[in-house]
């Protein structure tokens, strides 16, 4: 079987998850709804994004900030589709390690934009907080992308302890 095959599919997965997760958030759920899951720390929101991680953004009303972030969006999809279709994997693509960070960035990319693309906001709704801090509310779009990047830094942390000096 192609190293391809696995990759794309976690991606599409996962993009599907995200979907599926935010229709059943956006159905269920108004604006000012909360819902606790684990009191004091963590619940389910609804709440739309027009920046990028963090909010940055957010507050910027120029026309340009949706192209900006869908550009970059597609950037990253550009990037990642072209080092996961290698016919052999090699470099950012060769252990199994980073083809899964990369398929969860791909799936997660994907999400992202297709909230940005067809409501022009991204829709958020776990929100986790300690007493009076609050994380910033996110999706299964950002932790995909989180944690692909996460399994990718730690890849390439682990080849470079294992090289000989």
């Amino acid at each position: 079987m192609s190293h391809r095959l696995p990759a794309f599919a976690l991606a599409g997965v996962w993009f599907c998850l995200d979907r599926a997760t935010k229709l059943l958030v956006q159905a269920n759920f108004g604006p000012q709804d909360v819902l606790p899951v684990i009191p004091s720390f963590f619940n389910l929101i609804y709440t739309e994004n027009r920046g990028m991680a963090f909010s940055l953004l957010a507050d910027n009303e120029s026309e340009w900030r949706s192209f900006f972030l869908i550009g970059l969006t597609a950037l990253v999809l550009a990037f990642v589709t072209a080092v996961l279709w290698q016919s052999s994997p090699k470099g950012l693509a060769a252990s199994r390690w980073s083809r899964t960070g990369l398929s969860l960035i791909l799936g997660g990319a994907l999400g992202n934009l297709w909230d940005r693309v067809t409501s022009g906001a991204v829709t958020d709704f776990l929100d986790f907080y300690v007493a009076g801090y609050h994380w910033p509310a996110f999706n299964l779009a950002d932790t995909g992308l989180t944690a692909g990047a996460a399994l990718v830094i730690l890849d390439l942390w682990r080849s470079r302890e294992r090289r000989p000096a």
